[in-house]
């Protein structure tokens, strides 16, 4: 249901103060919906019509009864979409109401102006349902347990993408490498009567027939290692039509959803800092000031375990703003070792929010923790790094050392602290097999979800794939599923 009446002279209110601040995002679009119905949209990651699978309802499921037991509460979603939509939950108090539309529009100002998002599907609502009715034609005309199979393999391989690939071309999948000069077997100097003894034609064609064939098992396919490899399945692989349309819509959703992935904490962050600025500024009434405080809270508030991306992207926002309007940046400030000096350095430069208009528009969480994270910063906030102690079968603190925080919250960060692994021959052998390679940066690989997603990339390549990475204390190993199942081999 459309917002009405107090909503809506509300909404128009909140994004008219939001836009004076500088904001800028398409039409905002509201819909109140009930708890019930706003856990099905948390289940389809926020959209109203996504394809038929099992995952869909497990996880709706899961959020159903975590409600019920009072374990969590969905008070706001929002979808990247043009106009973008976003969902009211019916039973939120008033000022719940004023903090979420606030809240809409530091995300939909994020959507619209932030790098890593340019290159999304606006449409995607569409596109959604587009997808959905597809493959209920495929489940109509190939049983729906041949499809969710298939499903079940694909989405088992949506992290096999290049999060960088909208930004970066590497290089062209459809164009061929460029082929050297082909060799050729060269005569032995003779008189011409002499050519036919010397050079027999016979054997000059066996020979060169030779050459042809060890060039052609010595091309590499492909020219260069691939790491987006559903697309590279989804060009290469031999499967039917259907299963390269399916595959591909699994691909398309896949880098629909990574840029949320890539700037989750900025994201949110930039959320947090705005619906604070908002609802402190313009819109709290006296009465509401405990629901207010109690609610935002519980948002920003530290968790047990896990990083709160809410908490560190807000509070890195509000650094960033009071560091540029102090002037405490740059080589000056850096070479001040006096901490007094330092914690009152005040230059009156006023430049903090251009600068977070700056940041928002060009970082994803990556460069954005890599620039803007300070000892100072990490110091004022306790931040440390916790590793699991397997004799006290616990978690406890590794280290408080700044270099040692940030670049264990730069590792988790990069690549969605997913494993990278590229394709390196898909003619491995001369056989039509898949050989690829895990860069290994200290963490194994999970042998259980390793095993299980070579048997899934074999279902769709149709043909024996090999992995090679390294396991701990023994070295270089190659894991292979194909016909007769799976094998190991040590390097």
């Amino acid at each position: 249901m459309i917002i009405t009446g107090e909503l809506a002279q509300l909404q128009q209110q909140i994004e008219k103060i939001a836009l004076d601040y500088g904001l800028s995002f398409p039409e905002v679009r509201y819909e109140m919906v009930d708890y019930n119905t706003v856990n099905l949209l948390a289940a389809y990651d926020g959209f109203p019509i996504r394809y038929p699978h099992w995952r869909f309802g497990m996880e709706y499921e899961r959020l159903s009864k975590s409600y019920a037991y009072g374990l969590h509460r969905i008070y706001e979603m929002v979808i990247n979409t043009d106009p973008v939509y976003a969902y009211l939950l019916r039973s939120n108090l008033m000022v719940d109401q004023k903090l979420v539309m606030a809240h809409v529009c530091g995300h939909a100002d994020f959507f619209a102006n932030n790098y890593w998002f340019s290159h999304t599907n606006r449409k995607m609502l569409d596109e959604m349902a587009n997808h959905a009715a597809r493959i209920q034609n495929y489940i109509e005309r190939h049983g729906r347990e041949t499809i969710e199979n298939f499903v079940d393999a694909c989405l088992s391989l949506d992290n096999l993408i290049d999060i960088h690939a909208p930004g970066v071309k590497r290089h062209n999948l459809f164009a061929p490498a460029e082929d050297e000069e082909p060799k050729t077997i060269k005569k032995i100097k003779a008189k011409d009567y002499m050519d036919g003894y010397i050079n027999p034609p016979d054997f000059m064609v066996e020979q060169q027939q030779r050459l042809d064939v060890e060039r052609e098992q010595q091309k590499k396919f492909p020219a260069e290692p691939e790491r987006d490899i559903l697309l590279f399945l989804q060009l290469h692989a031999p499967l039917e039509n259907w299963q390269r349309d399916i595959l591909g819509i699994i691909r398309e959703e896949a880098y629909y959803f990574a840029p949320q992935r890539q700037t989750k904490i900025m994201n949110e962050g930039w959320a947090v800092f705005w619906h604070t600025r908002l609802m402190t500024n313009h819109f709290l009434e006296p009465c509401e000031i405990i629901d207010y405080a109690d609610h935002h809270s519980g948002t920003v508030a530290v968790h047990s375990g896990r990083l709160n991306p809410y908490r560190l992207g807000y509070e890195l926002f509000l650094d960033i703003e009071d560091r540029w309007n102090r002037g405490a940046f740059g080589s000056e400030y850096d070479n001040c070792q006096d901490r007094v000096d330092r914690r009152d350095w005040d230059k009156q430069l006023g430049k903090g929010i251009e600068k977070v208009f700056e940041v928002r528009r060009i970082y994803n969480d990556v460069g954005f923790i890599d620039a803007f994270l300070t000892e100072e910063f990490a110091r004022k906030h306790k931040l440390f790094s916790i590793e699991y102690n397997e004799h006290i079968g616990e978690y406890e603190i590794a280290s408080r050392d700044f270099q040692a925080v940030k670049e264990k919250l730069l590792f988790q960060l990069t690549n969605f602290s997913q494993p990278i692994i590229d394709i390196v021959d898909a003619n491995y052998a001369n056989r039509g097999e898949i050989y690829m390679a895990h860069r290994h940066e200290g963490i194994d690989l999970d042998r259980a979800y390793l095993e299980a997603t070579l048997e899934n990339m074999y279902t769709v390549w149709n043909r024996p794939v090999h992995l090679e990475t390294i396991i701990a204390d023994k070295g270089g190993m190659i894991f292979t599923h194909g016909h007769d199942g799976s094998a190991i081999w040590a390097i």
